[in-house]
This record gives C-alpha cells, structure tokens and sequence, in this order.
C-alpha cells in the first residue's frame, strides 16, 4: 500500500524504498477481498434471480386465481339471476295454487252445505223394525173391540213404553273445537247434574281427571291441568260415563270376566260392580276393538251398548238401573258393528256412527227406537263436519243436548237440533 505525501518527489522516493516481499500479504489480501467479492456478487445475483422466479411464479398463480374468481363470480351471478328467477315463478305457481286450493276450499264448504241440506231432505235408511201402527187415532166402539178372531189375527199388541221421552235429532247445529290434550284416543264427558267435566285419556289406565267446567279445560295447559281421581280397578276401552256424580266404567281383565264398575265421584269408593250381560269380549265397534261396551247416559237414564259374541253382527242394548245396575231389557237394534266407531242414546234412541278404515266424514246410518216410534221416515241420516279423523267416543249430555266427542285427541262439542217424534 503506497503512503502518499504532498510532496510528489518525496513520494517516489519513498515507494521506491518498499519492500516487494513485504506487499505480499497485502496482495493476497486484496485478491482475496476480490474474490470473496465476486462470491458475493454471485451469490446475489442468484439469490435475486430465484426471489424473482418465485414472484414471477406468485403473480402467475395470482392471475389465475384473479381470473378463476371472475369467472366462479360471473357463474354466481348467473346462478343468482336463476335462481331469483326460479324463485319468482315459483312464488307465483305458489299464488296460483294457493288461489286453487282456497277455490277448492269454497267448492268443497258450498259441496258439503249441499250435502247436508239433501241429507236433511233425503230418506233415511233407519234400522228400527217398527210394528204396525193404527194411523188414524179414534176412540174403539164396543162392536170393533169384540171383533171375532178373524179380524184380529192381522194385529199385534204394541209393547209398553221404555221412554218417554218425544225427541229426536234434526241437525247438528254447530261445532266448537274445544282444544287437543291427551293421545288420539280417549272419552271426555260432562255430568248432566254438575258442571263437572271428566277426562279419562287412552283406552285403558285409572286416573281420571277432572275440571270444574269446561272453561276451565279449555284454560288448562294440558290433562295434567284437571285434579287426578285414582280408581281403585283399571278402566277400559273409551266406553264409559257420567251420571248424577257417579262414574260408570268397563274392567276388563286378563283372566276374568267384563264387569261393569259404578264409582262415586264424591266419596271416592266404588258402590257396585254388575257383571257383563255377554260372555264374549267382541268389541262393540268394528274401528274402535279397545272398546268391548259402551255406557251411555240421556233422559232416560243409563244404557249398555255391547256386542254379544265374536259371531254376532248387530250391536246390542240394554236399559240399566244406574242406582243397582240391573239389567231391565235388552234389545237387538240390528245395527251392524262392522265399520261402526261410535254411537249414543238420546231419548230411548240408538244412533250408531259409522266410518271407514281410512277415515273419512262420520255419519249416522243406523237408527234404533226402544219404542219403535222412530220410523225411517223420520230418522236422520246426519253427517258430521270432516275434522281430523274418527271418533273414539261421542258422549251425550241431555241437559245441554250436546254432544262431546273425542276425534284424535281433539275435543269437539256437537251441539245438536231436536224435534218432536212423529205419531207421539
């Protein structure tokens, strides 16, 4: 390395003066720092060469994902259009079928009202057998009542009264949907001496709730609402009753007899117990099998209705003595249990409802008069208004003259027209 002076002569004398030996480790030096720079330089130059590449490689990838999200987003967009527009011709198919459906709604309402009213005009087909009746009424002179056996073989002597009661249904005049507790079968029921109403949910078990009133149901959150009565035997089928604080039950056990059960409601004992009048267990109803018989309560007072054996078609009546649960008469009402899922008394008269397997609109198309006053003339064919599906039970009250019906797990109130029976 070369000391530099301001005086240019001395300078050169100086340089002359070093010793080459001495400049060696300096060259090395220099040549080294040279080459470590070129290294470096190389170095670098690469390592800027392979950033480079890979941004170059990032923009690529870049661009191409730039142009794969236009495209995914000029798709969504397409797919948006069509389906906002799917959607609209959607909405109004949806306006239209709805407008359809209330017209079928309309022309299904006005098809029943006129249903009902040729209903109410047309003949029923009534299953009472009546005796001949004398039409005209008069007073018999002594000369007709010694007529000779000649004249008298064509009549029959009438049999005495059962009811007298002189009612029979018109129309069903109104129905309220009271509410929808318990499962899809049950019986439900208001005692015609109280404002008491009583629930017993299922076809079998022995609770059985009560309300103070039917309001007081229809205000309740469920059965649990009412206060539970625990039965000392186990209820039944949906075929019992209410009368005069009294409960009339079926017990049906495994390995012994049907029996008929009378619980008093206030004192919480059971008062008697009657054995069943039918050796069988068929059941009363065809679509109701859990219901072996049915108690059914009006004017007159309590009934029985029950099949007398697996082989017998018709359903059967008996008038009961609510106070000792005598048997006092049993008819045959020739009303078929086939198709048959309920049926109540009013007035001494048998109305049996029938349905189908899939269950459609409930009709009464059988009638039975103990007094075989109700001729097919005047028995009403009634249809009731199509509401969920088939009664487990419909229960009559003769105070209020309604009915309360149980139609999957709904609570139905039937409010019911009378008239006068012909020839009474």
């Amino acid at each position: 390395m070369a000391l530099v002076y301001i005086e240019s002569g001395r300078a050169k004398e100086l340089s002359c003066r070093i010793n080459p030996l001495a400049m060696r480790p300096v060259l090395v030096l220099l040549v080294s720092a040279a080459w470590a720079l070129t290294g470096a330089q190389y170095y670098y130059q690469g390592l800027m060469d392979y950033l480079e590449n890979r941004l170059l490689a990032i923009e690529d990838r870049m661009q191409f994902w730039h142009e794969q999200s236009r495209r995914y987003h000029a798709e969504v967009q397409d797919f948006k259009k069509l389906t906002a527009e799917t959607v609209d011709g959607l909405r109004s198919e949806h306006g239209a079928l709805l407008k359809d459906l209330e017209g079928a709604a309309l022309r299904v309402n006005r098809v029943e009202r006129e249903m009902d009213h040729v209903e109410s005009q047309t003949s029923p087909r009534a299953c009472a057998v009546a005796a001949d009746r004398v039409v005209e009424q008069g007073v018999w002179g002594p000369e007709e009542r010694r007529g000779g056996e000649e004249e008298d073989d064509g009549w029959e002597e009438l049999p005495s009264r059962v009811s007298d009661c002189v009612e029979i249904i018109s129309a069903i005049r109104s129905v309220k949907i009271l509410k929808r507790v318990g499962g899809p079968k049950g019986m439900w029921t208001r005692d015609p001496r109280s404002s008491r109403v009583y629930l017993l949910n299922g076809t079998s078990g022995d609770v059985v709730y009560q309300f103070n009133s039917v309001r007081d149901l229809s205000r309740s959150p469920g059965v649990t609402g009412g206060r539970p009565i625990r039965l000392p035997f186990a209820w039944s089928g949906a075929g019992g009753a209410v009368y005069n604080g009294y409960l009339y039950y079926i017990k049906q056990e495994a390995d012994a007899d049907v029996q008929v059960v009378k619980y008093d409601l206030l004192s919480g004992s059971v008062t008697d117990i009657a054995m069943f009048p039918a050796e069988g267990r068929a059941a009363v109803y065809n679509l109701n099998p859990e219901t072996v018989a049915d108690l059914a309560v009006d004017d007159e007072g309590l009934w029985l209705l029950y099949a007398d054996g697996d082989g017998e078609p018709n359903i059967h009546l008996a008038k009961m003595d609510p106070a000792t649960l005598d048997i006092e008469e049993i008819w045959d009402t020739r009303c078929p249990r086939e198709n048959a899922e309920a049926a109540f008394v009013v007035c001494g008269t048998v109305y049996v409802v029938y349905n189908t397997r899939l269950a459609s609109r409930s009709r009464v198309e059988c009638v039975f008069d103990v007094n075989g006053v109700a001729v097919s003339e005047e028995a009403p064919l009634l249809y009731f208004p199509r509401r969920y599906g088939a009664h487990a039970s419909l229960k009559y009250n003769p105070e209020e003259k309604q009915l309360y019906g149980w139609d999957d797990g709904y609570q139905i109130i039937y409010r019911l027209t009378m008239k006068r029976k012909l020839l009474v």
